[in-house]
Parts: structure tokens; sequence; C-alpha cells
């Protein structure tokens, strides 16, 4: 006749991690303690640049959206303009242009391209600035035309010329709006 053999113990383990995986291999405690030494400046975290280009961001990226009140809605009337200085008015058309394309010889076309003051007619257009804020913008593009050698009626005679690229047309905007800046307008 057969015996009964009783059924074997239970294994028990110690409290604790488990003895294997990164936990208890002691691996987590290795990179801490590696990355624990490593002067500061290893230790900064930097923006993360994505090797396959960057996300599409729109044109007033950075600025808020003119929204109406209330009682702009109550009287029918659209939004109060977001005040922007001449700088980033300046900065915004370049944006513009960016985002939408470029032309010469008309304000805009129907494939949505502008020209320099097309673009800055847009950037009002979209809630961003007052008419002051273009006029005084315009001056200071006039002035870099001139301090630059670039002597024109306007900017858009500048801008409809034969020898005036896009490019141009945003360094134009940038030495404006850098020099807006440094006046505080």
């Amino acid at each position: 006749m057969p015996r009964a053999t009783a059924p074997p113990p239970p294994v028990l383990l110690a409290p604790g991690p488990p003895p294997f995986g990164p936990a208890g291999s002691g691996l987590v405690a290795e990179i801490e303690a590696y990355l624990a030494s490593l002067p500061a400046p290893a230790r900064t975290p930097l923006p993360y640049a994505c090797p396959y280009g960057s996300a599409l961001r729109p044109w007033q990226a950075g600025h808020p959206e003119p929204r109406a009140t209330l009682l702009d809605r109550a009287l029918g009337r659209s939004a109060r303009p977001v005040p922007v200085s001449a700088a980033d008015h300046l900065r915004l058309a370049s944006r513009y242009i960016g985002a939408h394309g470029w032309l010469q010889g008309a304000m805009w076309d129907a494939a949505g391209r502008v020209c320099l003051l097309g673009a800055q007619a847009a950037v009002l257009a979209h809630g961003y600035g007052t008419p002051a804020t273009v006029r005084t913008a315009r001056v200071q593009l006039m002035e870099v035309l001139h301090a630059t050698g670039r002597p024109a009626r306007s900017p858009d005679e500048y801008n409809d010329r034969p020898t005036t690229r896009e490019s141009d047309v945003h360094r134009l905007l940038d030495g404006a709006a850098a020099r807006a800046a440094r006046l505080g307008l």
C-alpha cells in the first residue's frame, strides 16, 4: 500500500524588493548613484529638439487671442484689440508672411499671400494692435530703410522693387522690430 506523502512546505521570500528584475538587482541604485555623481551642468534639462523638425505653430503664437467680453457680445461689436508694441507688430507681420506667403504688386492674392502692407493690415485685422501701432511700426520701417542706404518713398515701394526678395522683407521687419524694441516702442 502506498504511503501518503505530505505536500512540500511553501517557499517564503524575504520581505523587500524581489531578488530578480531591475529593482532587485541593484541596477536602479547604481544608476541613481551615477546620476548623483555627475556635475550639476550635466544634469540641467535642456529643451528637446526633435531631429525630424518642429511642430507647426500659428503665426500669432505667444499672444492671446482677441476675446469679446460679455458687453461686446451684447452690443454686437467686435472684441477689443490685443495691445501689442510696435516691435511685436513688426514681428507678427514677419511671422504672418512666413505662414501665408509673400508677394509683390498686390496687397494679397487668392492663395492668401500678402505683401508687407498686406501683412500689417492682416495683423491689425486679426485684432493685434491699433492703427497707431501700425503707423509707429511703418515709421520704424522707413527709418531702417534710410539708415541702411535703401531709401524709398514707402516700405511698399521697397516691397515691390524687382530686386527685393522675401528674405529682404524679413530682414527689414526684424531690423525695424529690433530698433523699435531698443526705443521702447
